[in-house]
């Protein structure tokens, strides 16, 4: 298995936005245009003076299904739509906690949806063949552990040249679970010969972060309060 790496498109949220009056969404609009959010483009779809209504829900649903409202409050039965069609409003009354909540959804855009864990790194000492289609790789272990079912990159001098997952270890003649700091270990990797001594083999997971998730739409109605 090989790694691929894809190209990540800038991050976009588009808003539908509700006020008082007039003043209040002109001056809403120009301090939505100043926010600094780095990586995120905050476009404003759709800007209107009342309550929030369903036609607002449909106009949010063709972007990032989030709503926001400035001293306005919703009109009966749309809260049932929101939970329906899984569309966000938050209504404020405080125009500066209103632009910090904003922010902060846009910033929480770009954390990352998982994230990597290195438990183990070790230095390509030797390489043994491995059959028609694979190699061993003859490692020494420098940092952590290396075990069955890890995930592994191997990387050389451009970078990560391979990715896949620890299906075989043996020191010596012997296959093992794991392999520790200071042990000597072969590893087997099928339908890649091009690793070469020097290179160092990574294993690490991936796991989702606990805090400070990416903000997704809940499809309800958050009263922000003052």
């Amino acid at each position: 298995m090989t790694g691929k790496e894809t190209m990540k498109p800038d991050m976009k949220l588009d808003i539908v936005l509700k006020a008082d009056s007039m003043g209040t969404q002109e001056a809403v609009v120009s301090a939505i245009g100043a926010l600094q959010t780095p990586g995120v483009k905050i476009d404003v779809i759709h800007a209107e003076v009342g309550h929030v209504s369903k036609s607002d829900l449909f106009l949010a649903e063709t972007g990032s299904r989030l709503v926001m409202g400035l001293n306005v409050d919703i009109l009966p039965k749309t809260k049932e739509m929101a939970k329906e069609h899984q569309i966000e409003v938050r209504l404020h009354n405080v125009i500066y906690k209103f632009l910090d909540d904003l922010k902060q959804i846009a910033e929480s855009l770009t954390l990352p949806e998982e994230e990597e864990r290195v438990l183990g790194k070790a230095r390509v000492i030797a390489l043994f063949s491995g059959g028609k289609k694979g190699i061993i790789l003859g490692c020494e272990v420098l940092e952590g552990r290396l075990a069955l079912g890890q995930k592994f990159r191997v990387i050389s001098a451009p970078g990560t040249v391979y990715t896949g997952t620890i299906e075989s270890l043996h020191i010596e003649k012997d296959a093992v679970k794991e392999a520790k700091l200071g042990q000597q270990v072969g590893v087997k990797v099928e339908g890649f010969k091009r690793a070469r001594a020097g290179d160092i083999v990574e294993s690490y997971e991936v796991e989702r972060p606990k805090k400070n998730r990416r903000w997704q739409p809940r499809g309800d109605v958050f009263r922000m309060g003052a």
